[in-house]
Order: C-alpha cells, then sequence, then structure tokens
C-alpha cells in the first residue's frame, strides 16, 4: 500500500510528522511555513481516516498508527529519521520509537499525550465519546485544551477543519485506543533524546503532569514550555514552535 504524505523541504535531516486526534496536518497553517527546508525534510503523514488518507480503513489504534510512520520512512528509503508528534500523534510516535529504537534520531513531542493510559474522568470520557458525531462536543473540548482563551471564530474553523479532515469511525477508535493504550513498559528507559514541547495555558496535557512523569521513561529527556500557548502552539505560536522544534532536531547532527 502506498502511503500518501506531503514532503517539505530538501534537506539532510530526515523528519516523519504525525498530528493529533482532532486535525490532519494540513490545517498546521502558518507553522508549516516557519520551518527550514534547507537543513531538514519533514514528512508529513495523515492517520488512516483523516485528510488526504481519509478514505483508507484500519483498525485506527495507535499500533497500526505507529506502524505507517515506520512504513513511510521505508516508502521514503529513509533508514534513519526522527520524528515530531502533536498530542495523539506523540503517543504513536513514542510507541514507533519503541518498534524501530536504532532508526529514530530524536523525538520531539508537542502537547503529548502519554505512552500510558490517559487519567480521565467517566464525564470526560463521555465528552470524548459524543465528539465522534457532535461539532458542539469537538468546540468544548478544543476550547478547554486552549485554556478557554481562544477566539471563537478559530474554534468554528477548527471544529470544521476536524469533521470535514476525519470520519466519525476514524475519529471514534482512535480516542479508545490513545487514552487506554499503555505501553509504558515497552518505552522506560528508552535512550533516545526526547523533547516534550507544553503550552503554559494547556488544561487538557498541562505541564505539571509531563513533568511528574515523563522523566521517569526517558532518561534523555527536555521540557519546555511556550509562553501564551496551550493546546494547540502551531496555531498559537507558530514561530517559537518552530524554533523549539528544530532547536532540539539540530542538537542530534
Amino acid at each position: 500500500m502506498s502511503i500518501a504524505s506531503r514532503v517539505i523541504g530538501t534537506g539532510r535531516h530526515r523528519v516523519i510528522v504525525a498530528h493529533d486526534w482532532f486535525v490532519p496536518t494540513r490545517t498546521w497553517g502558518t507553522f508549516l511555513d516557519c520551518l527550514d527546508g534547507t537543513e531538514f525534510t519533514y514528512a508529513l503523514l495523515d492517520a488512516r481516516g483523516y485528510g488526504r488518507r481519509r478514505d483508507v480503513a484500519g483498525e485506527y489504534s495507535m499500533e497500526e498508527l505507529a506502524g505507517d510512520l515506520i512504513s513511510l520512512a521505508d516508502q521514503l528509503g529513509w533508514r534513519q529519521f526522527s520524528l515530531v508528534g502533536h498530542s495523539m500523534g506523540a503517543k504513536a510516535a513514542q510507541r514507533a520509537m519503541a518498534d524501530a529504537p536504532d532508526r529514530v534520531h530524536r523525538l520531539a513531542a508537542v502537547a503529548p499525550t502519554p505512552a500510558g493510559s490517559a487519567p480521565i474522568t467517566a464525564g470526560q470520557w463521555e465528552m470524548f465519546t459524543a465528539a465522534a458525531n457532535s461539532p458542539k462536543a469537538r468546540r468544548e473540548l478544543l476550547d478547554f485544551a486552549t485554556g478557554n482563551r481562544a477566539a471563537g471564530a478559530w474554534l468554528d474553523r477548527m471544529v470544521r477543519a476536524s469533521v470535514e479532515g476525519s470520519t466519525p469511525t476514524a475519529f471514534a477508535a482512535y480516542a479508545r485506543s490513545f487514552v487506554r493504550s499503555d505501553f509504558t513498559d515497552d518505552v522506560t528507559g528508552a535512550p533516545t533524546p526526547v523533547k516534550a514541547i507544553t503550552g503554559q495555558y494547556d488544561q487538557a496535557i498541562p505541564t505539571a503532569a509531563i513533568e511528574e512523569a515523563w522523566p521517569r521513561w526517558y532518561p534523555n529527556l527536555q521540557l519546555e514550555e511556550l509562553a501564551n500557548a496551550g493546546h494547540y502552539p502551531m496555531h498559537e505560536t507558530p514561530v517559537a514552535l518552530a524554533a523549539s522544534i528544530e532547536s532540539f532536531l539540530r542538537a542530534g547532527r
């Protein structure tokens, strides 16, 4: 199966990028214009059921998405590569790093979902379940994740992009997988350098939660909190996010 992707840049440092639960990478806007295409080559992968792969069927799990990240590298002829993952995509990237530890240089995890099961309440899970078919629920989750401070027009645009850019079946299945799956035993002690990039106003995955758990898993961990950002720094602080990611990736060359 040929895996569709968008490639940005021609640089020698090769990077595969995975998006979050809500929107495919085509919605990342001006952030993509901030990336250095002379030093890096970025391959942006849409998960099955999303974006340019909206019609690609699957089981819609973290394990499958991790496999697709590695398969895309194979398709591109990339033996060695780094990974960038946002939220759900960061969890799949951690799984890919565990599955191919000798191939991954570095992992930049943005507003990252942990390798373990997510500690959400029954009420939160009801909202996650409803969001598959409810634009209103998606808007409420987005507003919460960005600190209840985003412009209404932006929230509306993101909800439209989410509904149009994913299938309800994939959306629901990925939620079950990234909330419930737990592969902490497979990543604990991984020597690959990891950088967790959090947002100051992210209420979904706050910095404190990363500070408490991630050092136990990754001995070569860096952590940076971006000021004035919530769960979507590629929209809220695109220049700062690009600089944070690339300074970390550059240190590995």
